[in-house]
Parts: C-alpha cells; sequence; structure tokens
C-alpha cells in the first residue's frame, strides 16, 4: 500500500483493520471489490487464481444457503399441516354417531383443513340401509372410474392428488381447482368408499406433493367411521 493509499484511511480505522483484518472477510461486498480492484490492477491478461477460488466458494455459499433455506421452510410447512391435521382429527373423534361424522365433514373438517369440499362418497351397500344426505352415493364401480379419470390403468389403492376433475365436480357442489381422493377400505363385506377433498387453490393438491399427513386422516376417519357403523 502506497502513502498516498494509506492517507485514505484515517488513522482509526486503519488501526481497527489492523487489529482485526477478519471483519474485512466477513463482508462479502468488500472482498469482491477487493478482488476486483486487484484484478484490475494486474491487468486482463493475468489470471488472479485466489480470486476465481473466492468467486466459486461465494457461489457454492449462495447455493448451500439456499438449499438451508428451503428445508427450514419445508420442515416449518410440514410442521403447520401436522397441526392442522391433529385438529381435524380431533374433530372426527367428537362425533357423536354417524349421521353427525359424515355431517361434520363439511361443516366442521374442511375448514379445519383448510379446504373448501370433504365429502365422503359411497357405493351401495345393503350392509348399509340409510348414509345421511351429505354423504355422496354412487353407482357401484363408479369410485374406480372416478380414481382413474380417464386413466387407462385404475390407480388402485393409492391416494391421488391432481387437478379438478369435470367427473367430480358435481360432487364437489361448488367450483374447485385441486382435489384430492383418498380410499378408503372398509373391509371385504362392506361397500367401497372414497373421501373427496376439493380446494379452490390450484397449488393445493399436486402430485408431486406428499401423502403422509392424508393417508393418517384417511386411516383415522376409517377407523372412526367403522366404530360409528357397529354403533
Amino acid at each position: 500500500m502506497t502513502a498516498e493509499q494509506q492517507a485514505i484511511l484515517d488513522s482509526e480505522t486503519r488501526d481497527r483493520l489492523l487489529a482485526d483484518p477478519g471483519v474485512i472477510l466477513a463482508d462479502r461486498d468488500l472482498m469482491r471489490a477487493l478482488v476486483a480492484a486487484r484484478e484490475a490492477e494486474v491487468g486482463a491478461n493475468v489470471i488472479d487464481i485466489r480470486g476465481r477460488a473466492m468467486e466459486a466458494l461465494e457461489t457454492r455459499l449462495d447455493r448451500l444457503e439456499t438449499q438451508h433455506e428451503s428445508v427450514i421452510s419445508a420442515a416449518f410447512d410440514n410442521q403447520s399441516g401436522m397441526a392442522v391435521i391433529h385438529r381435524a382429527v380431533i374433530g372426527l373423534l367428537e362425533s357423536a354417531d354417524l349421521a353427525d361424522l359424515v355431517n361434520s365433514l363439511q361443516s366442521d373438517i374442511a375448514p379445519l383443513l383448510r379446504i373448501e369440499t370433504l365429502r365422503l362418497v359411497v357405493e351401495p351397500d345393503p350392509a348399509i340401509p340409510g348414509l345421511p344426505e351429505d354423504a355422496v352415493m354412487v353407482p357401484e364401480g363408479a369410485i374406480g372410474r372416478i380414481v382413474a379419470a380417464g386413466r387407462r390403468t385404475p390407480r388402485g389403492d393409492d391416494i391421488v392428488l391432481r387437478p379438478a376433475s369435470p367427473v367430480t365436480r358435481i360432487m364437489h357442489g361448488r367450483a374447485i381447482a385441486s382435489e384430492a381422493l383418498l380410499p378408503i377400505d372398509l373391509g371385504a363385506r362392506r361397500p367401497r368408499a372414497m373421501l373427496l377433498m376439493g380446494s379452490a387453490d390450484t397449488s393445493r393438491f399436486m402430485p408431486a406433493h406428499g401423502t403422509d399427513l392424508l393417508r393418517f386422516f384417511a386411516q383415522v376417519f376409517r377407523l372412526v367411521l367403522l366404530s360409528r357403523l357397529r354403533g
């Protein structure tokens, strides 16, 4: 550093930097400016390996910070989703009987899940002579066709997340943008059933999303429904 350059810094600032040069290393913008100044000084025909290495490390740090933020955001969303599902499960358990359970899906449980529609879809069966009006009754084999929704191969008992289908529009009873189909196995002597969820948000139910929390909710609903059917 020349005498002219030293004169640019006041003595107090210079003493602080000499006492703790790490403050320069901790400032990314300052380090970038220093490297650029060094490269301008040596000329365009000279490559500063240290400067290139620092740029590579800076890029890697930016990438790691972005990944870290994504992990934190995903963990927060998952925790929030768990809390929502837990409140909905408590709502299921509080139902007094079969009618209360089925009627509460749309009126009470759907708002807890922050969705617009939640319907129980059931194929006809003599073992269940009278379901509440809020249950959607469909012909035998219809649930398989609804789940397939035009696909050549049905998805079996997998939970399906997809954009709203015209096939289910009448069941939702209102306009929705995305939906979740949760098959409910009531046993060999029981009719085929399914929970149908609908959201006005196009990104709420997407095929790439995880289904663990929805699967847990469906399993709890299955047990509660079987209990109410026996009662």
